[in-house]
């Protein structure tokens, strides 16, 4: 009787270990997942300025000036809910505007266009490596979630399932030619 219970409060032990582990490790990929959407928002919001920023130096096209000042200012100002399409209008408007070697070259031969159009390249490139990283973070959170170890002990808490960052994130020819 005696060792009965020894070895069914050991299997409680192990079982409880192994638990917790698993609840820590779902914490560690929540964080991991909020570390990921920081670079993205930053990324997002430098590639936003950037662009804003071209489009006031008066180095572009008046129309092309317009498109791309409206769009990186909508993926600025846009809500949590919208931010996906604002910031796909705004890789959008980057093919348009910069889909023609031309219209780079009129950039970087501008006083200060050098540093604006390699920034802006690096820019449009750091984007879509962040978004990866945030998406496989989100994709990983959600396979372990899957389980049902973690769903019968809730060991997710009350943390939101993780959603991932979609959106039209390809680089103009132009820009990623040069960014590479």
């Amino acid at each position: 009787m005696t060792t009965t219970l020894i070895w069914i409060a050991v299997a409680l032990v192990a079982v409880g270990l192994y638990l917790s582990w698993t609840a820590g490790r779902l914490d560690r990929l929540h964080a991991r997942i909020d570390a990921a959407r920081a670079a993205l928002d930053a990324q997002l919001l430098r590639r936003a300025s950037v662009a804003q920023e071209l489009a006031t130096a008066g180095v572009l096209d008046p129309a092309a000036s317009i498109v791309l000042y409206e769009a990186a200012h909508a993926a600025r100002q846009a809500v949590e809910e919208q931010r996906e399409v604002a910031e796909s209008e705004l890789s959008q408007a980057l093919r348009a505007v910069f889909g023609e070697i031309q219209q780079v070259e009129a950039v970087r031969e501008a006083p200060g266009g050098e540093e604006a159009a390699e920034e802006l390249a690096q820019a449009v490139r750091r984007v879509p490596m962040a978004r990866r990283f945030h998406n496989d973070a989100v994709r990983a959170a959600r396979a372990l979630r899957r389980h049902r170890k973690v769903r019968w002990f809730r060991l997710a808490g009350h943390a939101p399932f993780p959603m991932a960052f979609e959106m039209d994130d390809e680089p103009p020819v132009a820009l990623a030619d040069r960014a590479a």
